[in-house]
């Protein structure tokens, strides 16, 4: 039961949690499908598209339960990111945490989450 990440800002969320369903932030929306990323890309994701900011959530997905709308496309430097093709039904999210910013602008990753990967 693997997992794919989504970086999503508070407001966002808490949007979708009303919905019943996340269809997407504005770049997932111009783009046609929600962007993902694996464990051991979610740091690069984090520092790429949301330095500095904060009021972010780590949304933690069950590949499984997305099927074939779910697709491992290459993206960054040729590697494979997981893009949906539809609605996130919220049935599929296992965790929602806080993705803090440290004092050395860096996002904090939870405990949880893969020390290797978190760059911690």
């Amino acid at each position: 039961m693997p997992l794919v990440y989504k970086i999503c800002p508070r407001p966002l969320w808490r949007e979708a949690e009303a919905q019943g369903e996340f269809r997407g932030a504005p770049v997932d929306l111009a783009d046609g499908y929600i962007h993902f990323s694996t464990a051991s890309q979610a740091a690069e994701t984090a520092a790429r598209h949301f330095a500095a900011q904060d009021d972010l959530l780590l949304i933690a997905v069950e590949t499984d339960d997305l099927g074939e709308a779910l697709r491992f496309e290459p993206s960054r430097g040729g590697a494979l990111f997981p893009h949906l093709y539809g609605a996130l039904p919220l049935s599929a999210v296992r965790s929602v945490v806080e993705l803090p910013l440290g004092a050395d602008g860096r996002h904090i990753f939870p405990d949880s989450f893969p020390e290797e990967v978190a760059g911690r």
